[in-house]
């Protein structure tokens, strides 16, 4: 019973790529190996236990590596609790390593581990890949490292699914969303413990740091998708001085409110409904004719129609707003989803909710009534601690007019969504604001022009707020354009991993 939001950006979920996220792995015999760790006489003697201890690599997932580090449960008294890191590693295939190169796919709350143990294909071109030790990591509270806990399936379907007794926007709607918001995070902090306070990005980039000198780096080569170059930002202004070849991809700004954040990206996906359904409009298998502003508005009455009464799903679920509109932007993430959005349109129209309730589930790591994942408690663990929130109902009201108004389609479905964090144990840690990184070398920072999830407008920002950032334009659809394989991005981000160039000027480069 949460309200739908759209912040999720970077877990990369399209439908074409979930049959190699699920191609089965292969055992392996372990195999051990060490990492020395990188000498740094900066490194405080308390934090000397940390950036100093020497990783064991055993063999898992095919031709790769896995490890675990450690690290302090809170970076302002590292003498107290330890929390563990998972790292995976792909050997740079070409036998001789120019680095690592730490990938990060977004989320927040997407596990690295997975993505580069089951996608790296799709992450990482092959250049790199022959040049450098690919190493994906699960960030505080995510995945396999120690992670955010909140409910069992049970509960967790009620939160995600279940349909409100009282009307959207209503007192008694507020105050039902509040009770469920506090059950949720008591939950979390009961299951979770100590952890639940230090999941905040900036605790995260102290970690990625410290992962750069174990595994023998003294510069870190960093890949970050969405949410991934909110972390990477925080990493270079924390410490410019170790920045290496930072690549930063689907930007997010760093100074954006949070209430800035949904109004932009709640524009962004209602355009990309409108390209998916001007493209859509005439071809075989589209459920809609006439105008994209005559089906823009027919997709609004279904969303509606659902919201007023609910479709009931093979599995007994019942399909309302929230959960069809979390269905309908998901496959918005990629251009390829596309035809599976045809697919959920048209089965939802005749009244059948199981494609969307599938969509939904991909969103949310949700497999045969399990969750394959803790993305979502992790999403809401580090987000509570990285946006301010206020559940003044007349601010919440304002902002949801606000936000019809903005997107006529969604945006009437995007209001009062700071009640969740706002019912959070722990408030905000981490101050919004500009990121300079004074001092840091080049970081390329790629923003693609109708990106739903990450806007065009969020990339300008970074790269001038950023003193060496140097920005990448991909003129196309879709969120992020580095995995989109489009030649052009490939060539320019290759280029500065590999050999340090860094364009004179954007490039522009165009969809293909």
């Amino acid at each position: 019973m949460y309200p739908t939001r759209f912040s999720r950006a970077g877990v990369l979920v399209a439908f074409g790529v979930v049959a190699t996220f699920l191609a089965g792995c292969v055992s392996v015999a372990p195999v051990e190996r060490t990492s020395t760790p990188a000498a740094d006489s900066s490194v405080p003697a308390e934090l000397q236990e940390y950036y100093g201890q020497e990783l064991t690599w055993t063999s898992c997932d095919d031709d790769m590596e896995c490890a675990l580090a450690e690290a302090p449960l809170n970076w302002a008294e590292p003498s107290g609790e330890k929390i563990q890191l998972a790292l995976v590693r792909q050997s740079a295939l070409g036998g001789t390593a120019q680095g690592s190169l730490f990938v990060n796919p977004g989320g927040p709350g997407a596990s690295g581990v997975d993505y580069i143990s089951q996608n790296i294909s799709g992450a990482v071109g092959k250049p790199l890949q022959e040049a450098f030790d690919v190493i994906g990591f699960d960030p505080r509270g995510v995945g396999q490292s120690s992670a955010v806990a909140c409910f069992d399936a049970q509960r967790m379907d009620e939160y995600l699914f279940g349909v409100a007794d009282n009307p959207v926007g209503t007192d008694a709607w507020i105050q039902e969303t509040r009770e469920s918001a506090r059950e949720l995070g008591e939950a979390c902090q009961t299951n979770t413990g100590a952890l639940l306070q230090y999941v905040d990005t900036v605790s995260a980039a102290r970690d990625l740091d410290m992962l750069r000198s174990v595994v023998g780096d003294s510069k870190l080569n960093y890949l970050g998708y969405s949410y991934g170059t909110y972390l990477g930002a925080h990493y270079a202004e924390l410490f410019p001085q170790n920045v290496g070849r930072l690549v930063l991809d689907g930007a997010i700004d760093p100074a954006t409110s949070n209430f800035e954040v949904i109004k932009t990206q709640t524009i962004g996906f209602e355009n990309a409904m409108k390209a998916f359904l001007a493209d859509c409009i005439g071809s075989s298998g589209c459920p809609y004719r006439g105008t994209v502003d005559e089906a823009m508005a027919q997709v609004g009455s279904l969303l509606d129609s659902v919201q007023n009464n609910p479709i009931t799903a093979s599995d007994g679920r019942r399909l309302s707003s929230g959960t069809l509109l979390t269905a309908l932007i998901t496959p918005l993430y990629s251009q390829e989803a596309w035809p599976a959005l045809k697919q959920i349109l048209t089965a939802t129209i005749a009244g059948n909710a199981d494609l969307a309730f599938l969509s939904a589930d991909l969103y949310h790591g949700r497999e045969d009534g399990k969750y394959k994942d803790n993305s979502f408690e992790a999403f809401m663990g580090i987000n509570c601690l990285d946006y301010e929130y206020n559940d003044d109902v007349s601010v919440m009201r304002a902002q949801a007019s606000e936000l019809a108004a903005a997107a006529p389609t969604f945006g009437r479905f995007q209001g009062y969504g700071d009640i969740g964090c706002a019912q959070w144990p722990y408030k905000n840690t981490t101050p919004r604001g500009e990121l300079h990184a004074e001092g840091a070398d080049p970081i390329l920072v790629i923003g693609t022009t109708n990106d739903p999830a990450t806007p065009y407008e969020w990339a300008v920002a970074l790269s001038e707020q950023l003193d060496s950032g140097v920005l990448v334009t991909y003129v196309g659809e879709g969120h992020t354009a580095y995995s989109s394989s489009n030649a052009c991005v490939a060539d320019v981000v290759e280029s500065y991993f590999l050999r340090g160039t860094v364009p004179d000027t954007d490039p522009r480069c165009e969809s293909q």
